[in-house]
């Protein structure tokens, strides 16, 4: 299945299309202006809560196209829970090379960077997780050698679909992925699946125990510390618009019957599945409670011109997640 996008020249899309926008070249330009200015704004370390603050407040001067498509996305994600922006100022030829260290992530302030805190910092509030790449709000997807096979963001092979840290329950509510580079074969895609999608394709007895506490999930690799989760149900909310919660790596069924329910979403999830191949300059959000994301295969070379995502968190409701926010900072405990 293909995603259906909006003609570029519109704001949003419809709420049975996903929602795209298309900077214009001179939009473009703006946007460009405005992350040279956020990479120079003291201490022009990301982490740093007078950046975060700055980035906050130049979010607002945002083309008003782009600030328009990210608060109607904000507000409903439509069918498949995902936005796509095209045509932002990611210069591919002055890239350094693609880094391959485990664990890699931005510190100091370059103008992908800033693009990527920009958007994120106007659509929710950016956040990042202590145990997961040392809190790190800018993190590199990059393909690490020796960790091919690994079920996370360093891998090569395929990624189960899943919610962004399921296990969490402070789980972000949208994950803003920025293309610097694809890999130079363009084989590498992030698959993308809704559950409003998914939902019709369930028989309604599947349904039934879906919506059941009668799951657990663990944390993915990526992260270096935390419990597995108390039984939860994997569809919440609403029965006839629930979010998700799951994780096809690292959620478990507690008896046989929940277990077939669970590869029946799976199945669901997978015919409704469509596949984004991301180009330089252009930035995926998936709502990651109405949304499942993966990753199809490729052959990283090593060579300094693989695939390269930033990627981004943002929460939409700062308050709720005082508790494990320590210093009312970026970074949940």
């Amino acid at each position: 299945m293909s995603i259906a996008v909006q003609d570029p020249e519109t704001d949003h899309a419809n709420a049975d299309e996903t929602y795209a926008l298309t900077l214009s070249d001179p939009e473009s330009h703006e946007f460009s202006l405005l992350a040279k200015k956020l990479t120079t704004t003291m201490p022009e370390v990301i982490d740093d809560a007078k950046w975060v603050a700055a980035a906050r407040e130049l979010s607002a001067e945002l083309p008003l196209r782009l600030r328009q498509t990210l608060r109607a996305y904000r507000h409903d994600p439509g069918e498949d829970g995902v936005l796509i922006l095209r045509n932002l100022p990611v210069d591919e030829g002055s890239l350094p090379l693609t880094p391959t260290v485990p664990e890699s992530v931005e510190r100091t302030a370059t103008v992908p960077a800033a693009i990527s805190v920009l958007i994120t910092s106007q659509l929710g509030e950016i956040a990042a997780y202590r145990d997961e790449k040392s809190g790190a709000l800018v993190q590199n997807v990059v393909p690490v050698p020796g960790r091919e096979e690994s079920q996370s963001n360093a891998g090569s092979t395929p990624l189960e679909l899943h919610v962004e840290n399921a296990f969490h329950p402070h789980r972000p509510d949208f994950v803003g992925l920025l293309c610097l580079r694809n890999d130079p074969a363009n084989a590498a895609g992030t698959l993308v699946s809704s559950i409003r999608r998914t939902l019709r394709r369930l028989a309604p007895d599947v349904r039934d125990v879906l919506l059941q506490e009668r799951f657990t999930t663990v944390p993915p690799p990526s992260f270096h510390a935390g419990d597995a989760t108390a039984v939860h149900a994997v569809l919440i909310g609403d029965p006839e618009d629930p979010n998700v919660k799951v994780d096809f790596h690292a959620t478990t069924a507690v008896d046989p019957q929940a277990a077939v329910a669970l590869e029946r979403l799976r199945d669901a999830f997978i015919d409704a599945s469509s596949t984004l191949v991301l180009r330089s300059g252009e930035m995926a959000f998936v709502d990651n409670r109405v949304a499942i994301h993966g990753r199809t295969a490729f052959t990283p070379r090593y060579d300094g011109h693989d695939r390269w995502l930033h990627r981004t968190f943002a929460l939409l409701d700062n308050r709720r997640t005082r508790g494990s926010r320590p210093g009312n900072g970026s970074v949940l405990a």
